[in-house]
C-alpha cells in the first residue's frame, strides 16, 4: 500500500499521515513514512522522541552526498549531472525508526526560478520514483497541497491520493485542484478525508460539495490532537477517538480500492 496524503496547510494531514503509519505498524506492517512536505512536521505527529528529531537531517540538505551521487559540483551553475543518481541505499542508510515506523524526511528544493532542474531536485525526484515503484513496504508519504511535484509514472505508482479536507470553501478549492491536477496525468485515485469536525452539518457540506470525489470518513475536532501538539507526542498516544476514525478511513480506503 502506497497512499500520499495532500491538503491545503493546516487541514490536518500531517496528523492523518501519523495516525495511519502508527496503525499499520500496530498491524504488524513494515511502515515506512516520509515527510515531502517542506514544513516538516511528520516526526511529531509520530511520536518521534525529542533528542531523535534533533539528529534528523533533511535529505535536500545532504549537499556531499547528493554532489557526489549526482557528479555536480556543489554551487556551481549551469553545469551538467546525473538525471538518474543512484538513490536505493538511501532509506536504509538514513532513515530513523520509532514505534515500528521508520521515517524519512525529504526536505525542500529552494529553487531561483520555475522549471529550475539543479542536482538536489534531481535527487529527490529519483528517490521519490524509488520508494514508490521499489519499496515493499507500506509507503505513506505526507506531501505538499499538491501532486504536481510527482512525474506521470511515480503519480501512478501511488495507490491513493488522499485530500484532507476542512469544512470551508477554501479546503474544497484545494481538494479540486489537486483532482484536476490528478486527472492530467492519468490518476484517478483521488478520495477525500473531513476533518476538524464538529457538527452533521459539516460533514454534510464536505459531501455535498466534494463533487465526485469519494469520501472516506471524517476526523472529529478534538482537544487531544491540540494536548498531543503541545506536549510533543503522537496524537496515536492521546486519542483513541483518532485511532477509531484512523481505523475507519483506512477500511474504507481498502474496501474502495479493492472495488476499484
Amino acid at each position: 500500500m502506497k497512499i500520499a496524503i495532500t491538503g491545503k496547510g493546516g487541514a490536518g494531514k500531517t496528523t492523518l499521515a501519523g495516525i495511519l503509519a502508527r496503525i499499520y505498524a500496530a498491524d504488524g506492517y513494515k511502515v515506512l513514512a516520509v515527510d515531502a512536505d517542506p514544513d516538516s512536521n511528520l516526526a511529531s505527529a509520530l511520536g518521534f522522541p525529542e533528542e531523535v528529531m534533533g539528529k534528523i537531517v533533511p535529505i535536500s540538505e545532504m549537499k556531499d552526498l547528493i554532489a557526489q551521487r549526482t557528479e555536480a559540483i556543489p554551487g556551481l551553475v549551469g553545469q551538467m549531472f546525473k538525471l538518474n543518481p543512484r538513490v536505493e541505499d538511501i532509506p536504509q542508510r538514513y532513515c530513523v525508526d520509532h514505534n515500528g515506523v521508520k521515517l524519512l524526511v525529504m526536505g525542500t528544493v529552494k529553487q531561483g526560478g520555475t522549471g529550475c532542474i539543479c542536482p538536489e531536485h534531481a535527487f529527490l525526484k529519483a528517490l521519490m520514483s524509488h520508494l514508490l515503484l521499489c519499496t515493499n513496504e507500506v509507503l505513506i508519504m505526507d506531501m505538499e497541497a499538491g501532486i504536481e511535484h510527482l512525474g506521470r509514472a511515480t503519480a501512478q505508482a501511488v495507490d491513493a491520493f488522499v485530500v484532507v479536507v476542512e469544512p470551508g470553501r477554501r479546503s474544497i478549492q484545494t481538494l479540486k485542484s489537486i483532482k484536476k491536477l490528478s486527472e492530467d496525468i492519468g490518476v484517478n485515485k483521488v478520495f477525500a478525508v473531513g476533518n476538524k469536525i464538529k457538527t452533521q452539518e459539516e460533514k454534510d457540506f464536505i459531501i455535498n460539495f466534494s463533487g465526485d470525489v469519494p469520501v472516506l470518513g471524517f476526523m472529529s475536532y478534538d482537544e487531544k490532537v491540540v494536548q498531543a501538539d503541545i506536549l510533543g507526542v503522537s496524537p496515536y498516544e492521546k486519542s483513541q477517538e483518532k485511532i477509531r476514525e484512523g481505523m475507519a478511513i483506512k477500511e474504507k480506503l481498502e474496501k474502495s480500492l479493492r472495488d476499484l
